[in-house]
């Protein structure tokens, strides 16, 4: 089972996984709680796989959502994700970019939101966040 946000030192790694329409967001392995919890904050799915070693657990956008509103979510969500102080990197072909500036433009004038779609935001993870890296 491959983790990329272990495998790039990240704390959210978003991209579509192969051969799939599936938009995934990884963890890392040991990831915090605080951490899956705001993803299910914002929208995403847990997926959890419990094994003799660790438990993977990562998270999915909903798959009864359309493509276009699948890229939305996960687009808003990152702004969300960077102001909790974690290190996002996400596929380019996954992002809305109007989706994606609406979030940062609503966080920047804070703006009320609905909280099922904009949780207030939590504390910085308890590691520091490594550089940025790409795949």
């Amino acid at each position: 089972m491959v983790n990329l946000a272990d495998e790039y030192g990240t704390d959210v790694e978003i991209y579509v996984k192969a051969l799939t329409t599936t938009i995934h967001a990884d963890t890392p392995t040991g990831a915090p709680a605080k951490l899956h919890d705001l993803l299910d904050r914002l929208g995403l799915e847990r997926q959890e796989v419990r094994t003799a070693g660790p438990v993977y657990i990562w998270h999915v956008v909903p798959d009864h959502l359309g493509a276009d509103e699948q890229k939305r979510l996960a687009s808003r969500a990152i702004p969300v994700l960077l102001m909790a102080g974690y290190e996002v990197n996400c596929d380019p072909e996954v992002v809305d970019e109007a989706a994606f500036q609406q979030a940062v433009n609503e966080i920047r004038s804070d703006k009320p939101r609905p909280a099922a779609q904009y949780p207030a935001l939590v504390a910085s993870p308890s590691r520091p966040a490594p550089s940025r890296r790409t795949p």
